[in-house]
């Protein structure tokens, strides 16, 4: 027996102000290039460092004949210039 009472009156739904999103603030310049940045270095494929030994050697034969062959250019250049003003 339960004192509850019974009412044919319809349901009234309570005014509820309309819920407002919660808008998720843009991050700043700094923040974004920051998060963009850790997430590309995620997908480079890193050499190991056998490859990065075999390169960096490479860049470093490279560099000599290229430091060679500048040089010779540069010496024959400034004699031929020399030999020329000296005519």
């Amino acid at each position: 027996m339960t004192d509850k009472k019974e009412t044919n009156a319809p349901l009234q739904k309570k005014e509820s102000k309309p819920v407002e999103k919660k808008e998720r603030k843009e991050p700043n310049f700094i923040q974004r290039y920051y998060r963009e940045t850790i997430g590309e270095l995620r997908k480079v494929t890193w050499p190991t460092r056998h490859e990065a030994i075999n390169m960096t050697i490479l860049v470093v034969i490279v560099l000599v004949v290229m430091t060679i062959f500048l040089g010779s250019v540069d010496a024959i250049a400034a004699a031929v210039v020399t030999w020329i003003v000296g005519l």
